[in-house]
């Protein structure tokens, strides 16, 4: 297998790694892919839950245990957000919107990440407020 690509965008919050984890129980409290009554924390403590995730995934952000330093390019399963440089590589101003980032990912301007990989960053609003965090990655399969 290939490992499956795929994205969602959340609501913004100025703590990334807070907003992931609810993110994350929001997922999780709508599918709870056979691991009833498990918080996500307790997901990954269990060997099943490891198995799953590394045999095929959930394609969400479920796939990933724990958000890292945008710097921490090593290993995985994590959520990693991006760098300011590599925000600009595809988005020269900095301040990405929902249509640039869908169109970056389409357009191969922005990479999905490694197996078992996502990465998050935050959309701006055409104000130029932050109003989103769109995740991606790369189910481990």
């Amino acid at each position: 297998m290939g490992g499956d690509e795929w994205r969602h965008v959340g609501p913004y919050q100025r703590d990334l790694a807070a907003a992931f984890r609810r993110e994350q129980e929001i997922e999780l409290a709508g599918d709870d892919r056979g691991f009833p009554g498990c918080t996500v924390a307790q997901l990954w403590d269990a060997p099943e839950w490891m198995e799953y995730i590394y045999t095929g995934g959930t394609a969400t952000v479920l796939d990933q245990a724990l958000m890292v330093e945008p710097t921490d390019t090593e290993g995985g399963p994590y959520m990693r957000p991006l760098t300011e440089a590599e925000v600009r590589s595809w988005a020269p101003g900095g301040r990405p919107t929902h249509a640039a980032w869908t169109d970056a990912l389409d357009s191969g301007r922005l990479a999905f990440p490694g197996r078992g990989c996502g990465n998050c960053t935050v959309l701006y609003d055409d104000a130029g407020g932050p109003a989103q965090i769109a995740y991606w990655g790369c189910t481990s399969d």
